[in-house]
């Protein structure tokens, strides 16, 4: 498998990153076929495992740590901070601490701010991230799904006060959700950042089964599957139109979808999340896909760049002045 240096890093990672979402109480509750799926995956050529202090509240980060178990050294080991307790210094190293107990490691490649926290001042989580970087607890940090204006002042804050800047960034992509093209994405290459997105697959709206087949659009997304809104009858058609352009190609939805996601330039590795081996293996043997473009050109008609079909999909956190009436109104 081909691999990309994440940004101004020097690391070197695997354009798929093995997302662990899936592993644990919010997926595969087998710990022993979890830790096969890790293995099958470094032996298939990714070398990049990103995982987070609440999936599964803990869990995926125990069941990662037993995987990596004589195999940490080769391997680009990414989690995120906890992200139900703010961005306080006292949080950000609380948070590593236990993640590293869990993974049972001594450091970790890549530490994520796993979402914005707007009762936090930049500063005061950059101070604390900078730290863990001169300790020796993390190589990098970076962010995920943060806005493009939170992004530029995270770099701003870094350059005023003397911290080491975030080098990542995590935000949704997939060929349903462009968005980030007329934002992130041009942002990421400005500051020379590197890009793993999640969700290539649209929470399975482009894994070429019917929605009622997901076991997510019963339970955690069910709203985003709902074709009855305007904007999923809009995401059905354009992914009707999507298969059929898949199969002229003579590929998959998912590998398509997959490839897609890889051919932007900002964009140093997608994460696919698999929950089966049969889901790893078919995901596998698409890594090599390469998109023409004819091919890109075409998608383009379908689902022009910048769409956001829904914005929702953006999971984006809001904006304090939208959700807090106080902050927008003086009252007589």
């Amino acid at each position: 498998m081909s691999t990309r240096t994440l940004g101004r890093t020097g690391i070197k990672v695997s354009e798929y990153c093995l997302g662990a979402m899936m592993f644990g109480s919010m997926g595969n509750t087998d710990h022993d076929e979890s830790v096969r799926i890790i293995h099958r995956a470094l032996d298939g050529g990714i070398n990049f495992v990103d995982t987070a202090a609440s999936y599964s509240g803990g869990e995926s980060e125990e069941i990662v740590g037993k995987a990596l178990k004589g195999r940490r050294d080769g391997v680009i080991l990414s989690t995120k901070i906890i992200m139900q307790q703010g961005l306080s210094r006292g949080v950000v190293i609380r948070s590593l601490e236990d993640s590293l107990r869990r993974l049972g490691t001594d450091y970790v490649d890549l530490l994520q701010i796993h979402r914005p926290d707007p009762e936090t001042a930049i500063d005061e989580t950059l101070g604390a991230l900078s730290d863990l970087v001169h300790a020796g607890k993390i190589r990098a940090f970076g962010t995920s799904t943060f806005s493009p204006d939170q992004l530029i002042e995270a770099q701003w804050a870094a350059e005023k006060r003397g911290h080491v800047p975030p080098s990542t960034e995590q935000p949704p992509y997939s060929i349903l959700n462009r968005a980030m093209e007329a934002t992130t994405l041009p942002i990421a290459q400005r500051y020379d950042l590197g890009v793993l997105t999640w969700g290539p697959l649209s929470s399975g709206w482009l894994s070429g089964k019917p929605r009622s087949e997901s076991k997510r659009a019963t339970t955690i997304e069910g709203a985003r599957f709902d074709t009855s809104t305007y904007e999923n009858q809009r995401k059905e058609d354009a992914v009707k139109a999507l298969m059929e352009l898949a199969t002229e190609a003579g590929m998959t939805l998912p590998h398509m979808a997959l490839a897609f996601v890889r051919a932007h330039p900002a964009v140093t590795s997608a994460i696919i999340g698999p929950r089966t081996m049969d889901q790893l293996e078919s995901l596998l043997t698409g890594a090599e896909v390469k998109l023409s473009g004819e091919t890109l050109d075409r998608i383009d008609a379908i689902v022009p760049p910048g769409t956001d079909f829904n914005a929702a999909d953006s999971y984006a956190v809001p904006d304090p002045a939208i959700v807090n009436k106080d902050l927008r109104r003086r009252v007589a």
